[in-house]
């Protein structure tokens, strides 16, 4: 809203569009409850106290907060649309978001930015985006997409992008990659924010990263860490996705004097936990609940975020300030009753309103090419020695370096589900080259069958985990056939599905029947013997080789420790 269109409100009796009477407004500024009438205007708050109103809401002694923002999140995550996204978040109260289209770039590029752009005009929601830095996250992999410092010159340059999206290739940084540092001072020459991404850095390699300008990291996984890099100049995201859940280990950290620096995101968030718990909403309900000062935790996710990036007139209560605001019937649950997207009340109980969001279908077009492969394609040729293994950290993206006998038979080093020791495979799905990655994983517990996904970060190639060879080939046809997605193989067929053909990771359908549908699929892979919360979140993870400290992409295994590709059999 322009400044002209403001003042009038400040000399005159004009009437404005709501007035919110007896409010308890939770003050993110002064950090205290005050009783107030708020006046809004445009989509703005114009004032507080007594204004002639066309429409007055009487909230009876409720309190109102800001909108919360959610400050690192991939959309794509939730495996559907943004406007899907939005009409999942915000009866939860979430009226911003941050995201890094770097899950779609890695399949479309930059045509995947603008594709996710699509259509936001008509939603009622604040996008905002970091553009991705590590398209591909690293040479150790095969991504549909290369994006150059060149590509993102335009796109830096608008104003709903702020700044440069985590910087995986930290080693890229330490060392002065020439297009790391042209992205870096692109960034930084328009004066806009570079995220971080640097699990278990420290000393002088977390010194040169944070000399660069890296300004965040939301990958702490310890106190130890996060207090390192907070006390390093750093801001931290405290992450409680569906996998990866630090919330219960770094809130030990926050303190009266460092919060303002601490700022809570989801990161990945699959559908079924955003309609039951939500996004940003659950962090803020999980710290009340763990002792943290209430108005601290709404701090953190609203005015915090919102001066990191920074975004202006978001992230309070205040005149000038868009009027986003959640009104809770008990603060201490942090219960939403209602949610105002620029001054428009948006959902209710829970529930969205209405006609508040367009339908709007998104072209999907395949992006899966690859032939039939046989079994044979899966076989794993025995060795002298030991087979590194990669194992599964629980509730947790982090994995560890795994050395075992395993079992052969004819030759071939198979799975052996006694000992939770399967065959895990990443097939490339981009651009035919044929690759397939093999290895051997422990901590799924599949005693039978095999699950395959075409969310695979960052490069989303195919991914598979099974028992036998031939599960392990009928899952990945699967996936091609659906032009992506999740399959569950078990006694030779399918056993349950999710097509995702919006670039191998979102579907056209509503996030209730997404949701449903991953329902279905996490039950029938419980019934194979997988005792995993997320078993498709967790697989997905498993192809990442920025992430410690053993993953497997489609050329190989990779010591992330290293930053190589490793051979399948012999000492680390």
């Amino acid at each position: 809203m322009e400044i002209q269109n403001i003042i009038p409100y400040a000399k005159s009796e004009r009437e404005v569009d709501l007035l919110v009477t007896n409010a308890r407004l939770i003050n993110v500024f002064s950090g205290t409850i005050e009783p107030r009438a708020i006046a809004i205007a445009q989509g703005h708050v114009v004032g507080f106290g007594e204004y002639p109103a066309q429409e007055v809401l009487d909230l009876e002694g409720r309190f109102v907060a800001p909108g919360l923002i959610d400050a690192h999140v991939h959309i794509e995550s939730s495996m559907v649309g943004v406007s899907e996204y939005a009409r999942a978040v915000l009866p939860h109260g979430v009226t911003t978001v941050v995201t890094d289209f770097h899950e779609i770039a890695n399949v479309m590029g930059t045509r995947g930015i603008r594709l996710m752009r699509e259509g936001m005009e008509a939603t009622p929601f604040n996008l905002y985006c970091m553009l991705p830095s590590c398209v591909p996250a690293t040479l150790l992999e095969t991504s549909g997409a290369e994006i150059q410092a060149e590509d993102l010159k335009d796109l830096m340059k608008e104003e709903w992008v702020k700044g440069l999206g985590e910087m995986m290739n930290f080693p890229g940084v330490i060392h002065g990659e020439p297009d790391v540092l042209v992205k870096i001072s692109m960034t930084r020459a328009h004066g806009k924010r570079i995220d971080g991404h640097a699990p278990g850095l420290s000393g002088k390699d977390l010194a040169a990263y944070i000399a660069a300008g890296i300004a965040s990291d939301h990958e702490c996984t310890t106190k130890a860490e996060a207090e390192e890099k907070l006390n390093q100049g750093m801001y931290i995201m405290i992450r409680e996705g569906s996998t990866a859940r630090n919330l219960e280990e770094l809130l030990t950290i926050v303190t009266p004097a460092n919060a303002c620096r601490c700022m809570f995101v989801t990161d990945d968030r699959h559908p079924a936990d955003l309609i039951a718990e939500g996004g940003v909403d659950h962090c803020v309900r999980k710290a009340i609940r763990m002792g943290l000062d209430t108005i601290c935790a709404i701090q953190m996710a609203t005015i915090n975020p919102a001066r990191y990036f920074p975004l202006p007139k978001i992230g309070g209560i205040a005149p000038g300030y868009r009027a986003d605001l959640v009104v809770l019937e008990d603060l201490n649950e942090f219960k939403i009753s209602q949610v105002f997207q620029a001054g428009r009340l948006v959902a209710e109980e829970g529930t969205i309103l209405p006609r508040v969001i367009e339908e709007k279908k998104t072209e999907a077009e395949n992006t899966v090419h690859l032939p039939k492969l046989s079994a044979e394609r899966f076989r794993i040729k025995a060795e002298a020695g030991r087979a590194k293994v990669i194992e599964l950290v629980p509730r947790q993206i982090i994995t560890k370096k795994g050395s075992y006998e395993v079992k052969t038979h004819d030759g071939l080093a198979v799975a052996d589900p006694q000992r939770d020791i399967l065959k895990i495979a990443v097939v490339e799905r981009h651009k035919g080259t044929g690759n397939i990655g093999l290895g051997f994983v422990k901590g799924f517990g599949l005693k039978e069958g095999a699950i395959a996904s075409s969310v695979a970060h960052d490069s989303h190639n195919i991914i598979v985990v099974g028992t036998e060879d031939e599960a392990m080939a009928l899952a990945v046809q699967g996936i091609a056939e659906m032009h992506g997605g999740l399959i569950a193989v078990k006694d030779g067929k399918t056993a349950a599905s999710l097509p995702l053909p919006i670039g191998g990771l979102m579907s056209d359908l509503s996030i209730e029947k997404v949701s449903k549908s991953l329902t279905r699929l996490h039950q029938k892979v419980k019934e194979m013997g997988c005792a995993l919360e997320e078993p498709f979140m967790t697989l997905s993870f498993l192809a990442l080789p920025v992430i410690p400290e053993l993953k497997i992409t489609d050329q190989g295994l990779v010591d992330v420790t290293r930053f190589e590709i490793v051979p399948l059999f012999g000492e680390f």
